[in-house]
């Protein structure tokens, strides 16, 4: 099936709507179950405590700041095997899904080795109470020290994606997230006897749940025939080039992450500032606004693919009509879901908060995020799709831009200077998230991304 459905997107005429879909719809629900597993996972360290919670909390934090680093290689490996894949170069794409272990592995062992010597040091750099870096310290070592699983899952799934099989991925994710889920309610509490372990459980189910997902994307990857053979067992000589060509291109991707990570926590202070209220009321809009991302990134998954093994086709007007076809779906989606929002605020915000003051700030933040979808859809997908063609650097700068210099300064002067509180919060957000995605678009139109030489 995976290489039936390869064969109709490297036909001669463009990828049809079915096609991009087909790509979507499980990457879509791999990122669902992904917000599942997060709730799952809270839940049930929540019945330990406020101060598991913190530190389940503040070692996702540093994990982000990893899988930074390892999203550098999966965005230059997705653009370098799609291309390989499109030009029928099978081998490369191989070479090349090697050399990206190599160096997620790489890098993955010397960060898990500094986690597991200096996690103490590096969480109470943090700030946090000792109550919490007592729970903190061997939950962070456990999950954080072996976070090259981390690293391979990204590396083999964006390998997976670039050859045109989301729905990989997505399986072997929702297996590993129930065998997650299992292994915490039986880890933490214990059962038949056997006593629990508390919040240790909660860190070794989830390192446990990341070795199953890394063996069955290996176990995939071992049986692929077509479009690439992966013999796992030879050839594994450093190629310097193709590291290279990976970074050129990941990099830019990498450092627009972190880019935004950092404007968000600047202005994330001053909403803070404006009191508790606002804060709980920003919180509730972000978790439902989260939800309208969901199919963003899918389409965004498939713009990637589509565009860069049509590139590697020589098919330039394809992979053209792949993203444009892409942002419209996504488009439409991410629309219907803020006509929800619209209509549906006030009982969609009262599901989490019971406070007048609270519940109306939120109401009015959600109707403003509803009415920017078609924008917020554009920085998602067509961001994605430069990406697919090798092209981080301009998503990089206009995230450079977009986050502070409009985002970030548009937060202090609408909410603080003017006290417009959190509606000048949102709207400066909405005036970031339209400029960037008309200037995204304008980029893609013009299509400079088509002349990129990623391989």
């Amino acid at each position: 099936m995976i290489e039936h459905r390869l064969e109709n997107s490297s036909s001669r005429r463009p990828p049809t709507y079915k096609e991009i879909l087909i790509l979507a719809v499980p990457a879509i629900i791999e990122n669902i179950l992904q917000v599942l597993l997060g709730i799952s996972d809270t839940y049930f360290v929540g019945k330990i405590g406020k101060e598991a919670i913190a530190a389940v909390g503040v070692t996702n934090l540093m994990m982000n700041l990893f899988i930074a680093f390892f999203l550098a290689v999966s965005v230059g490996a997705t653009a370098v095997i799609a291309r390989y894949i499109g030009s029928k170069k099978p081998h490369a794409a191989a070479q090349s899904t090697k050399q990206a272990l190599i160096v997620v592995m790489g890098l993955g062992l010397f960060m898990g080795s500094l986690n597991l010597v200096f996690a103490s040091t590096i969480l109470r750099g943090l700030g946090i109470e000792k109550a919490v870096l007592v729970l903190a310290v061997p939950y962070f070592r456990i999950v954080a020290g072996p976070v090259f699983l981390v690293g391979v899952i990204y590396a083999l799934s964006s390998t997976l994606r670039a050859a045109g099989d989301t729905l990989s991925p997505m399986k072997a994710g929702a297996t590993a997230n129930l065998i997650n889920i299992v292994l915490d309610y039986v880890l933490i509490f214990g059962i038949l006897g056997i006593p629990g372990m508390g919040i240790i459980g909660a860190a070794v189910a989830t390192s446990i749940s990341r070795l199953i997902n890394v063996l069955i994307l290996v176990g995939v990857l071992k049986g692929y025939k077509s479009p690439l053979h992966i013999d796992f067992k030879s050839n594994w000589t450093l190629d310097y080039k193709c590291i290279k060509n990976i970074l050129v291109i990941g990099i830019p991707a990498s450092v627009e992450k972190l880019i935004m990570r950092s404007g968000q926590l600047v202005y994330g202070g001053m909403i803070i500032s404006l009191g508790t209220s606002a804060y709980a009321a920003h919180n509730i809009a972000g978790v439902i606004e989260s939800f309208s991302y969901l199919p963003g990134m899918g389409f965004g998954v498939a713009a990637s693919t589509l565009i860069g093994q049509n590139l590697g086709s020589r098919r330039e007007q394809a992979a053209y009509i792949a993203g444009k076809r892409s942002y419209i779906l996504s488009t439409l989606f991410m629309m219907t879901l803020g006509a929800e929002f619209f209509i549906f605020a006030r009982p969609l915000v009262t599901l989490f908060t019971k406070e007048p003051e609270v519940a109306e700030q939120a109401v009015k933040v959600l109707r403003i995020i509803a009415l920017f979808q078609p924008f917020l859809s554009a920085t998602l997908v067509i961001t994605s799709g430069l990406n697919g063609a090798g092209d981080t650097k301009f998503p990089m700068l206009t995230s450079l831009i977009g986050i502070w210099g409009i985002r970030v300064l548009g937060v202090y002067i609408l909410s603080v200077v003017f006290d417009f509180g959190l509606l000048g919060v949102w709207m400066a957000y909405a005036i970031d998230v339209t400029i960037r995605g008309l200037i995204l678009g304008l980029r893609f139109k013009k299509g400079k991304w088509k002349d990129i030489n990623v391989v």
